[in-house]
């Protein structure tokens, strides 16, 4: 077991042997003074990994010392022992980043949980962690084999994510690679769920169903406009639920979270189908047949999703929902930076929609640009990524401003994305799309049905047909396709690559957040 070196200052150093003694006994080394500016040199000097600084010290004092030692050594650990209970003792002490307070008279247990906190953490905290996890990890596998509804498969994902977060911020991480296993055992049983349950969510109306992405706004929106309040109803592309919840405290330090629910994308998990879905209210050959003039097809090279806010126009109009409404779409900071400017005018309207493309633009990134590929080589460094650019994102300026108001906001996104990691060969002709998650086309060839979703009659799933024999076919777990043409180098390019449009859990299963400001 590693030893750690302890300074401990204080002018009345003699007095406190007693707890030396008990420190040392339990395998720390100690080293005394009695004064402010010998525990700066004896800093200056050693190394230390903690430091015990008595607050009220003749000459220096307590904070004067931690000061000066926190400007040459920022990272040593300080713990600010006092007699004195005042709060602006405290709050100082606290403000200059000490990391732990205790007040005398000194318990001997009291110090040593304050320096098992700071110094043994990180392994405890691992050992811990790894410990429950192991635990629950026979629960979360023999739910496997029961038959699990839509709800029940929304909370073995967000348990899954809750490991993996854990896991994630352990020192070592030799659980991953069983929590991996897991994942994808979880996925194989998600894939056969949605095969047997898909169609019948779209076509019985007496089946248990989930939300769907048509119904969102219906659901969710809506129902917040009775509020009286504005509403801002904010879709970041792409935001998976794993990355909702390393922006989760940053967004709960502005708000109240009144719900942290879920829904389900349609398929194909894409910004052309599912976001059109939630602003249109209706799946997509609904939308060919209703709105034909709006909905732009796979035989088409122009973009997708140009449409949305006169989509949500005739939606708010389908459902006799007289409101004033805005609609942004952000692609870049200086729209950002605009809308934030223009905030005042959002506020004299009762709804008002935002969609935030960052985290859909970082995915396509990531495949296309190897320096993205070395920042973001895995789901930890993605969702770091993702944080690091909300925190320093106009969007947050944007909720800084809203939770200053009396007002409703809504988190989600249209889909999510998997990590692909297994090539699966599949054959069309060169009208077929080139997403890597799914297939529409006809005369589509590939070997074995059981990796792959198929819907051979797209009217079944509500999906536009261009002719006679199209299908749609979707990857599963975290298969992509390739062609067999140039099989090898298409592989190594996409290959651990974010996609979607498919079947997983990470595609299908939506955040959805409700907030409402904590200041009013």
């Amino acid at each position: 077991m590693q030893r750690y070196n302890i300074l401990w200052a204080d002018d009345e150093i003699d007095l406190l042997k007693p707890h030396i003694l008990f420190l040392t006994n339990k395998g720390y080394d100690v080293t005394p003074v009695n004064s402010g500016a010998d525990a700066i040199d004896k800093c200056e000097a050693n190394h230390y990994d903690i430091v015990f600084l008595d607050e009220n010290m003749p000459g220096m004092t307590g904070l004067e010392t931690l000061s000066y030692i926190k400007s040459t050594k920022p990272n040593l650990p300080v713990i600010m022992i006092t007699k004195s209970e005042e709060e602006h003792i405290m709050e100082e002490a606290i403000g200059s980043k000490i990391a732990d307070y205790l007040i005398k008279p000194l318990n001997p247990n009291q110090i040593l949980l304050s320096v098992k906190k700071i110094l043994d953490n990180k392994r405890l905290v691992t050992e811990r962690t790894n410990l429950t996890y192991q635990q629950d990890f026979r629960n979360i596998s023999m739910v496997f084999n029961d038959r699990l509804d839509h709800q029940e498969w929304v909370d073995v994902y967000k348990k899954l994510v809750y490991w993996e977060l854990e896991i994630n911020n352990t020192d070592n991480r030799s659980m991953a690679e069983v929590l991996d296993m897991q994942k994808e055992e979880a996925n194989a049983n998600f894939t056969k769920f949605i095969k047997e349950n898909y169609e019948s969510w779209l076509n019985d109306h007496t089946a248990d169903k989930p939300i769907l992405s048509h119904q969102l706004m219906k659901k969710k929106v809506f129902p917040a406009l009775e509020s009286g309040k504005p509403v801002f109803f904010i879709v970041i592309d792409n935001l998976r639920y794993d990355q909702w919840k390393t922006i989760e405290s940053i967004v709960s330090d502005l708000f109240n979270l009144d719900e942290e629910d879920a829904y389900y994308s349609i398929l194909p998990t894409t910004t052309a189908y599912s976001r059109n879905a939630i602003f249109s209210g209706m799946m997509p050959s609904d939308m060919v047949k209703y709105h034909s003039d709006l909905w732009v097809g796979e035989d088409v090279e122009e973009g997708k999703n140009n449409e949305e806010g006169e989509f949500i126009i005739r939606q708010l109009k389908k459902n006799k929902i007289d409101i004033r409404s805005s609609y942004n779409k952000i692609k870049h900071v200086s729209q950002g930076k605009q809308l934030v400017e223009n905030f005042n005018n959002l506020l004299g309207n009762d709804l008002n929609v935002i969609v935030y493309n960052f985290v859909d633009m970082l995915s396509h990134a990531r495949t296309d640009v190897e320096m993205i590929r070395e920042l973001a080589p895995d789901e930890a460094a993605y969702r770091s990524i993702t944080r690091s650019w909300f925190l320093h994102s106009p969007l947050l300026d944007l909720l800084r401003r809203v939770a200053d108001k009396d007002a409703k906001v809504i988190i989600t996104t249209d889909h999510g994305t998997i990590r692909v990691k297994r090539p699966f060969k599949i054959v069309g002709d060169r009208n077929t799309n080139t997403n890597l998650r799914y297939k529409q086309g006809k005369n589509l060839g590939f070997d074995n049905n059981d990796n792959v979703f198929v819907i051979r009659k797209p009217e079944s799933a509500f999906l536009p047909k261009l002719n006679v024999s199209t299908a749609y076919v979707f990857a599963t777990e975290d298969k992509f396709f390739a062609y067999p043409n140039n099989y090898n180098y298409y592989v190594n390019y996409y290959k651990d690559t974010f996609q979607h449009g498919g079947v997983s859990m990470e595609e299908m299963i939506i955040p959805v957040i409700s907030l409402s400001s904590k200041n009013v």
